[in-house]
């Protein structure tokens, strides 16, 4: 179970039968091992203001009678990525679609042609984004992306300054299995100039910090994930991109908890906006958590001719469920564990990292962190001509010359 707001001394854990308590404040750097949560009674997440607690529905009761400092208490909950044979079929569809339609094999208006394409010097994304215009790279920006980790030995990211660290029980390395973690990583921070291929990353000056909160296998629970929040808050992030989530319409208070605690301290969450939306057939999905949360920044995905993306999710009524801002998530090339060392694949997952690289690129640009940091973003995007239900603000773009003097 996840308690919110628990981080006060009056507590009274003891009253629901939990003495062994640890504290993320007493384990060097900030980091919690996943096995110290996995066999504490309570783990405390004083700077995020939550705790973890492994709890049977009679302590639960105890804990929710504790008093005021216990505002609210829910069921820890179970993230994912989407797996990226999905994404690239689902893109496959569509562009096998446009073709038929373009052809005169399907009746109604085709859609706009694409007003990017991936170049020898760039991808589309970060063209779209004018971060190849930008003077700035991030440097001295630390960005945390908390994901299936990262290929510690993935050449193009040689010579950068990288802190990785485990937050999945048994897993002692950050070292990515999967795939999607590196392409998030390559996107947000990678290089300028790769030794082959285009440009794919954003913020190539900025300093990585590698969280791996979801396992080989693509999930993760709430605790690992807390985890890592806690750590990149604790070691001064000021940006935190997690392209993970549930499908969940409801805001999950603890991360509302972590996303107003990390505002405070001057680390933006950036998160996801998901990919449970069927444009095709009519469903426009929903907000999951963690991005449905208010105080956490949430991303809508847009191809390359700036349209929404056929699977990216629309904002809803409540509060916390909008979509804040879009990039560009449909076809992204970025790196891949070797040795395959490349990957293109699409999802408000890739969208994430593109804005979180320009969130470093502000920071720097300008000294903003947190909400001043969030309303720099908000405010640099660029309207575009998709409802803003689906798309916020709109198109994230990267700081110019001069923009550190605005």
């Amino acid at each position: 179970m996840v308690f919110a707001d628990p981080g006060d001394p009056r507590v009274d854990w003891s009253a629901a039968g939990i003495t062994d308590v640890a504290d993320s404040r007493d384990f060097p750097s900030g980091r919690v091992p996943a096995q110290a949560l996995r066999e504490a009674g309570a783990t405390v997440f004083a700077r995020l203001g939550i705790a973890v607690v492994a709890a049977p529905p009679d302590q639960v009761g105890a804990l929710r009678s504790a008093g005021p400092p216990v505002l609210s208490v829910s069921p820890e909950l179970v993230h994912h990525v989407l797996p990226a044979e999905e994404y690239v079929r689902g893109y496959r569809d569509g562009v096998t679609d446009l073709a038929g339609r373009l052809a005169g094999a399907g009746g109604g208006e085709a859609p706009a042609p694409p007003a990017f394409a991936d170049t020898e010097a760039a991808t589309w994304g970060v063209q779209a984004v004018r971060a190849t215009t930008s003077p700035y790279t991030g440097a001295g920006v630390r960005v945390a992306v908390l994901d299936t980790g990262l290929d510690l030995a993935h050449p193009d990211l040689a010579g950068r300054t990288i802190t990785a660290e485990s937050f999945v029980a048994g897993v002692d390395s950050a070292q990515d299995g999967h795939g999607h973690g590196t392409h998030c990583v390559g996107t947000a921070c990678g290089p300028q100039s790769p030794p082959q291929g285009p440009r794919y990353g954003v913020a190539s000056g900025a300093e990585i910090y590698v969280g791996k909160v979801l396992s080989d296998e693509g999930s993760g629970e709430d605790g690992g994930i807390l985890a890592g929040i806690d750590w990149a808050v604790a070691n001064g992030c000021a940006v935190i991109s997690m392209s993970l989530g549930a499908d969940v319409a409801e805001a999950h208070p603890p991360y509302s908890a972590a996303g107003r605690r990390a505002l405070q301290q001057g680390s933006l969450i950036v998160a996801a906006a998901g990919n449970n939306a069927d444009r095709e057939n009519g469903e426009y999905g929903f907000v999951g958590a963690p991005a449905n949360s208010v105080e956490v920044l949430a991303v809508g995905a847009v191809d390359a001719a700036l349209r929404t993306a056929w699977f990216s999710a629309r904002s809803l009524a409540a509060p916390g469920g909008e979509v804040d801002v879009a990039g560009p998530g449909v076809d992204v090339y970025s790196a891949w564990p070797l040795p395959q060392r490349y990957n293109t694949i699409s999802g408000t997952s890739m969208a994430t990292p593109h804005v979180a690289g320009l969130a470093a690129l502000w920071a720097e640009a300008t000294g903003r962190r947190g909400y001043e940091l969030w309303a720099t973003l908000t405010q640099a995007a660029s309207r575009l001509a998709e409802p803003s239900v689906d798309v916020g603000s709109g198109l994230v773009l990267a700081p110019q010359e001069g923009a550190g003097s605005a």
